[in-house]
């Protein structure tokens, strides 16, 4: 009989918190007040309930595994036992030791911490790891809670850092878009192939469908081939002129010639048309949505260091403030590799006695969030900023592969980030020749998103106090010469410049400040 080899499935495992082990510090603890007055409150929470237990460091069982239920009054009782518990034993060092189960631990853990106990948490796979030690083909709830046990000896208790309130939205607000953009992205998908079937090759008339003012326009006003003859290019003009959309007549008879020439399409055109069209309804709706959300975005970012990371060509604003949210302060980082540490950005080895394989794949446990932040910025580089796209050219001639070059530029650029953001300044790196200045780039933004002036002026406002006054002058002179460029377009054009006004004021104080600061410097020479 043919053996059928197994294949080991891929498993995804996330990683949030960014602290080390505690094992030194819970040595510590326990040389401190001694085995038997350090105890921990292990508990295995589930979506309603949770089941607990406390045990002291020897793994004597100060009260057995109980079941609590997520109701405000049991979890009141449950800390209420505890701390009972801790009088009668004469407990000097209590940790509360909670697995982490997507969002499930949550109440328990919040519970706790608002009592004032030492909350850590222990990742699902040190769990595991641990359970298997001692009953490898057992797994219950009481299993899991000696393995919580063994796990918080190790020093596999973490303490999760807090997080204010700046990157909880913005972790919570670009998560959001993400998923907006992600959907967005499987409904152009099927728009496009149900257009297919009713217009056959009309998307390529355009050099983008999505880009171009007019394509879907006149597909949602025609719908076959046969229509737009039927038509003729003049209503087809007026009609684009009474809707106020912009076009070419080069690219009208692009679309003529087309119609001419295009196949039969499906027999249920109408039916298509009708699906095409109320997925474009619902592709446009989240394109506002997410267009509302990059604003939002925006005005938290000016609030943190992370604003001055789109200094660098190739980062705009929602890049920067998705990073932002995934990675948290830079104060929780004590170098550059505790960030691709935590992320992941670094091959995984595998050595036994002469055999070494140092350059294997990226390690499996990881913060898969802030590693695909990393890697997406590291695209984006990679693509549109010079420095980075001749390094990997040079990397590509040697034969290197794409994803190598990847984590290669995501290391680069963790490593400059490190410096903008625990330094807090402007970087001075041959990737920014030229940079770009931050305060033009954030109102190109705005000016988009038809951002509304009081909001623009407010985040240009909290985004100078995020600079040093080192980068006022290169900022002034990137204001002026925007504001200078806009006011010409108003006088070509003669519309209304709310941009083009907000400026001059913003210049103005930038330009004060510099000059204080010189006046300032001479007289203390």
């Amino acid at each position: 009989m043919a053996q059928v080899a197994r294949r080991r499935k891929s498993v995804r495992r996330q990683v949030d918190s960014p602290s080390p082990r505690s094992a030194g510090e819970l040595t510590a603890r326990v040389r401190e007040v001694g085995v038997d007055r350090l105890a921990f409150v292990c508990v295995d929470p589930a979506k309603h309930r949770s089941r607990w237990m406390l045990v002291n460091f020897l793994g004597d069982h100060l009260i057995q595994p109980t079941t609590v239920e997520h109701s405000a009054g049991q979890l009141r009782a449950l800390v209420d036992r505890v701390r009972l518990m801790v009088q009668q034993a004469d407990l000097r060092t209590v940790w509360v030791i909670v697995e982490r189960t997507g969002q499930y631990h949550l109440p328990v853990k919040r519970a706790f911490a608002e009592a004032g106990f030492e909350t850590r948490i222990v990742h699902p796979f040190a769990t595991k790891q641990y359970r298997l030690v001692g009953d490898p083909d057992i797994k219950t709830d009481d299993t899991d809670l000696v393995a919580l046990h063994r796990a918080a000896i190790a020093g596999f208790g973490l303490v999760e850092l807090p997080l204010d309130e700046n990157y909880r939205a913005l972790r919570l607000l670009a998560r959001h878009r993400r998923d907006l953009v992600e959907k967005n992205a499987s409904l152009r998908c099927q728009i496009h192939e149900h257009l297919h079937l009713v217009m056959p090759g009309y998307a390529r008339c355009f050099d983008d469908l999505w880009d171009s003012p007019i394509a879907l326009p006149i597909a949602r006003r025609t719908g076959t081939p046969q229509a737009v003859l039927d038509i003729g290019p003049v209503h087809l003009a007026q009609s684009l002129r009474d809707d106020k959309v912009r076009y070419r007549d080069s690219t009208l008879d692009r679309i003529l010639v087309w119609a001419r020439e295009a196949p039969t399409p499906a027999c249920d055109a109408s039916l298509h048309q009708r699906i095409w069209t109320t997925l474009d309804d619902d592709r446009r709706a989240r394109s506002l949505e997410i267009q509302a959300l990059e604003r939002d975005l925006a005005a938290i970012l000016v609030r943190t260091p992370h604003l001055l990371l789109i200094a660098i060509p190739g980062i705009n604003v929602p890049s920067a403030a998705e990073l932002a949210g995934e990675m948290g302060p830079i104060a929780h980082y004590a170098n550059p590799n505790a960030i691709t540490g935590r992320a992941g950005v670094y091959p995984s080895r595998y050595q036994s006695d002469q055999t070494d394989l140092p350059n294997g794949r990226l390690v499996r446990c990881a913060n898969r969030r802030l590693r695909t932040a990393l890697l997406r910025i590291a695209d984006n580089l990679v693509v549109n900023n010079r420095w980075f796209k001749a390094s990997a050219d040079l990397k590509r001639k040697t034969g290197a592969d794409e994803r190598a070059i990847r984590v290669r530029a995501a290391k680069k650029f963790t490593r400059l980030a490190f410096v903008v953001l625990a330094a807090r300044q402007v970087l001075r790196h041959p990737c920014c020749q030229p940079g770009d200045a931050v305060l033009a780039k954030l109102s190109q933004f705005h000016r988009v998103h038809s951002t509304s002036a009081a909001q623009l002026m407010t985040d240009l406002q909290a985004a100078v106090e995020q600079f040093p006054q080192e980068a006022y002058t290169h900022e002034a002179d990137a204001l002026s010469a925007l504001s200078t460029k806009l006011a010409n377009n108003v006088r070509r054009r003669q519309g209304p410049s709310p941009l083009g006004e907000l400026l001059p004021a913003l210049l103005s104080r930038l330009t004060k400040t510099t000059s204080r600061k010189s006046s300032e410097e001479q007289a203390s020479l």
